[in-house]
């Protein structure tokens, strides 16, 4: 019991041999892979998901923006919508809405506002 107490501590103290640079780079190489398909992969898939999306909305579209409003895309060019988010004295009230902070598409096809 000794003897082995004893090459413990000569190992611990330099006596081992150096490591290679491979023992080092696998287990990098393996927390790099780890982190492709547990975070990098899936983030990579929702951002393919939303853009197309966004490229599929269309007047009379039910949508949420970012910022939390509810409303009916009743215009729409290359980047901006309208959305009619609601009426006040008897007209309807409409904003401007970047496409990309359109957040998700609530139902399809032609909507009241709410």
């Amino acid at each position: 019991m000794t003897t082995l107490f004893a090459a413990i501590l000569l190992q611990a103290e330099g006596g081992a041999a150096p490591q290679s640079p491979i023992g080092f780079l696998l287990p990098m190489a393996l927390i790099f892979v780890i982190f492709y398909f547990l975070l990098i992969r899936p983030q990579t898939k929702r951002q393919k998901e939303h853009e197309e999306m966004l490229k599929r909305v269309e007047k009379g579209d039910r949508v949420v923006t970012s910022g939390g409003l509810h409303g009916v895309v009743t215009g729409s060019t290359d980047d901006v919508l309208t959305v009619e988010i609601g009426a006040g004295a008897g007209q309807p009230l409409r904003v401007k809405v970047d496409r990309a902070r359109i957040d998700r598409v609530v139902g399809k096809g032609k909507g009241e506002g709410e």
